[in-house]
């Protein structure tokens, strides 16, 4: 049996060294770790090496069961993929232990997926509600518009009357052709 750490931040900037060095004072003989965005592949690659690392009765260590990934579809995955390897997870914060292979211990595990999941319910509902709310009061949603509307309408004549072209005017307004193209494809009622 060994204990093998996972660590994982969700952002270039914040550090992974406080989750290693807790993982080291476990004793965690090998950590894997990923410093990027959740949903990029980096992190996926570095969960697919553990697990395929990890032997049966290894022990998968983590600082928090949110480390293994932003989703509970994630989370769920990855212990899927643990203990098909006849391994176990245990977090550092003692919330999860599935080598306790006990009622209780599986009872625990399925009861935090479901509250995990609730959260995440609770997140989207929460933000689709703020969305709609702001766009019923007229609210631009996204990013704001690099061009102004006034600038829009003359590109789109510009374009049509052939005096420049999709290239010169990205130049001119420092922007890509797409978002040149997009402009054009506009109606001048946006």
């Amino acid at each position: 049996m060994a204990l093998i750490g996972y660590a994982r931040v969700s952002t270039q900037e914040q550090n992974l060294e406080a989750q290693i060095d807790a993982l080291e004072r476990y004793g965690c003989q090998k950590i894997f770790s990923g410093k990027q965005s959740g949903s990029s592949f980096e992190n996926a690659k570095k969960l697919d090496e553990l697990l395929e690392y990890i032997l049966e009765g290894d022990v998968v260590c983590v600082t928090k069961l949110d480390r293994l990934g932003r989703s509970l579809k994630g989370i769920m995955t990855a212990i899927d993929g643990i203990h098909s390897k006849s391994a176990a997870l245990t977090t550092l914060d003692g919330v999860i232990n599935s080598a306790d292979d006990s009622p209780f211990g599986k009872a625990v595990l399925h009861v935090i997926a479901v509250f995990a999941e609730l959260n995440k319910s609770l997140i989207i509902k929460n933000t689709t509600e703020g969305r709609e709310r702001a766009i019923a009061q007229g609210k631009h949603m996204g990013r704001p518009k690099t061009i102004p509307d006034a600038d829009r309408v003359k590109i789109r004549r510009l374009i049509q009357s052939k005096k420049k072209s999709k290239n010169q005017l990205s130049k001119e307004y420092g922007v890509s052709r797409t978002t040149i193209k997009r402009i054009v494809e506009e109606t001048d009622d946006v």
